[in-house]
């Protein structure tokens, strides 16, 4: 779905990617881990289009993104970024009507209040819908650029930390969401600093060290004790529970 091919990006003067070459498959939950400084949030953003690398391209089933007209990219992914920019003083339900633009001219239709009716109940946002989003708490903020993004109902979910400022009631419900969108056939990136929740719901998994590409492939295969001590520079215990590894530092 999504292929990375010699990726190399730089940012005052520091090399930031450094000849990444990857793909992403099509449908489930890629996790995009590593330490800080790794490169995990500038390869999101040169995959959603919104840095262009020094050298190197990214295509999204099998097209170059610099080739697809702006209108059809919007239609195809949608990137939530940490630091989005929100205007305080639109309520909940306009600010997730905004995932709707790429679908029309910017009046909504009865399908567009449907969709936005949908993401605000999936977000537990109803009855937060009418209050503007400088009343809300950081975690309800970030709830509701999730539910943004999700209205779009784009094939491919970039999403940048999107646990930030959740607790852990909301971050699991956030998970368990994106898992049944990628399970119904959409293509999912998300970078997390938690291992263990990279663990329990990705279905593969890419990492960044110094970046440079380190190891993709399964959760089982990359969360090793050998590749993330590698990866991390320290040790880790790694334990089963219900099948899936649980990452502990030692």
């Amino acid at each position: 779905m999504i292929s990375c091919h010699d990726l190399t990006h730089a940012a005052g003067g520091k090399r930031i990617l450094d000849s990444i070459t990857t793909a992403v498959p099509a449908s489930g939950i890629t996790a995009l881990v590593g330490p800080n400084g790794a490169g995990k949030s500038t390869l999101l953003t040169l995959m959603g289009r919104l840095a262009s690398p020094a050298s190197g391209a990214v295509h999204l089933s099998g097209r170059d993104i610099t080739a697809i007209p702006r209108t059809e990219f919007a239609r195809q992914l949608t990137i939530l970024r940490q630091a989005t920019r929100i205007t305080p003083r639109l309520t909940v339900r306009d600010l997730v009507g905004f995932g709707r633009y790429p679908h029309g001219s910017g009046h909504l239709s009865d399908r567009d209040r449907a969709v936005v009716a949908t993401c605000l109940t999936d977000m537990a946002l109803d009855d937060l819908a009418e209050r503007q989003l400088d009343t809300l708490s950081g975690g309800q903020q970030q709830r509701a650029l999730i539910a943004m993004v999700l209205a779009q109902e784009t094939p491919v979910l970039l999403l940048d930390e999107p646990l930030n400022n959740l607790d852990l009631t909301y971050a699991r419900r956030v998970m368990n969401l994106l898992a049944r969108h990628g399970a119904a056939g959409r293509t999912i990136v998300v970078v997390l600093h938690d291992l263990t929740i990279a663990a329990r719901f990705a279905d593969h998994v890419i990492a960044l060290k110094d970046g440079r590409l380190l190891a993709e492939g399964a959760p089982s295969q990359v969360f090793s004790p050998e590749t993330l001590r590698t990866l991390f520079d320290t040790e880790v215990e790694v334990h089963e529970i219900a099948g899936k590894p649980v990452i502990l530092p030692i």
